[in-house]
């Protein structure tokens, strides 16, 4: 297989497998919400994606409170883009890892969690009042990012699910990849 064909190949797992969820688990038919999050599962496949907020000294910004610090200093559209991309790594985190958040007791848990989600969601509804001379995510989708978020981590949850269910079939039951 060569390296193209692999990218397509997980393109379409992921683009289908999120509209298979969205649209037949959740009941969600809003394809452009439904295409980034398949979009966002292909660009967090590689690791320069989910570390593309850099600080002065070069840098990946990988904790929130880092990234807000560089949204901070930033303007116009390179503050949407840090706010859109903090809205993308809690979304992607918090909807298909959330085990990786826990840290700390168990009563501090919860609310850690919430508070992490809710960065994600402020941060996509600064970014959709930001305009931006390339929109590749319109502000309007950013703002029902903001608005649909827990819906959208739960999504995230679901396919998670899904593909470890698809993962634990019998290897005879698989499509073989040539």
């Amino acid at each position: 297989m060569i390296p193209g064909d692999y990218n397509l190949s997980l393109d379409r797992f992921f683009l289908g497998i999120s509209e298979y969820v969205f649209h037949t688990q959740l009941g969600v038919v809003d394809p452009q919400l439904v295409d980034y999050v398949g979009s966002l599962l292909i660009r967090f496949t590689r690791t320069e994606s989910a570390q593309k907020v850099r600080s002065p000294n070069g840098q990946p910004a990988t904790q929130i409170v880092s990234m807000l610090s560089e949204a901070d200093h930033r303007l116009g559209e390179a503050k949407r883009e840090v706010h859109r991309h903090i809205g993308d790594y809690t979304l992607f985190w918090s909807g298909l890892y959330p085990e990786a958040l826990r840290c700390g007791n168990a009563s501090d848990e919860s609310d850690q969690f919430i508070v992490y989600c809710s960065h994600g969601k402020r941060s996509y509804r600064i970014a959709s009042c930001i305009d931006a001379r390339e929109n590749d995510a319109s502000n309007d989708l950013l703002l029902r990012l903001s608005e649909q978020f827990e819906l959208c981590a739960y999504g995230l949850r679901e396919i998670r699910r899904e593909w470890e269910r698809r993962d634990g079939q019998r290897d005879s039951d698989r499509p073989l990849l040539i």
